[in-house]
């Protein structure tokens, strides 16, 4: 009994000696832990509140372009892209803004949420349509050097043909209808024979003469 007394003892001072060495750290170390935690608790419940008020948000504006209220959709589209950046609606509500905005000759506002949308989408898709329609807008107002390096972009594949197409429409608009035309037969090329969209690109083809291929 004496020798089992004295090994606890020995343990207990051992125990007591790595506490006094190594307890602060211990300590801190586990603060940092429980600090951690609750700190992701808490960016976990603010990004799904936050996700739910830009969802509510975003349905304001889907109202209220359909109901044609253009200052409803334009405050509440705002509000989107500058409280809640962060989320999948405010590039979205961008887009609409963008095409509102276009739709009303206002091209120069149009172009900057667009530009907006590219620089801060987490979502390929989202900056490929995004792209396509920057260079719309940069076409129209004959930013055609701006059009070209916006579709020089890198992006997927779905939207090559598409990219292609308007590239071509920027070269023709340039007064360069060989290398329209080279643009037009990628962008021919690439759509499916059952692609509605096929025809457009063959009419181009076809007014620039020669085979569609």
């Amino acid at each position: 009994m004496a020798t089992y007394d004295l090994d606890e003892q020995e343990r207990l001072d051992e125990l007591k000696a790595w506490w006094k060495r190594w307890g602060n750290l211990v300590l801190i170390g586990l603060a940092v832990v429980v600090a951690a935690a609750a700190g992701w608790r808490y960016w976990q419940t603010r990004t799904v509140t936050q996700s739910l008020e830009a969802a509510a948000v975003y349905e304001k504006l889907v109202q209220s372009l359909s109901a044609n209220d253009a200052k409803g959709a334009r405050e509440a589209g705002s509000l989107l892209i500058d409280q809640y950046p962060g989320t999948a609606y405010a590039p979205r509500a961008a887009l609409l803004l963008a095409k509102l905005n276009a739709g009303a000759k206002d091209l120069k506002s149009a172009q900057a949420q667009l530009e907006w949308v590219v620089a801060n989408s987490k979502e390929p898709a989202v900056r490929d349509l995004a792209r396509l329609r920057l260079a719309g807008v940069q076409l129209d107002q004959q930013q055609y050097d701006a059009a070209l390096k916006t579709l020089a972009a890198s992006h997927s594949d779905a939207y090559a043909p598409r990219f292609d197409d308007l590239k071509g429409d920027v070269l023709l608009a340039q007064g360069k209808p060989a290398e329209a035309r080279t643009a037009y037969q990628a962008a021919f090329g690439k759509l499916k024979e059952d692609n509605p969209y096929r025809s457009i690109v063959e009419l181009k083809l076809d007014a620039l003469g020669g085979e569609a291929k």
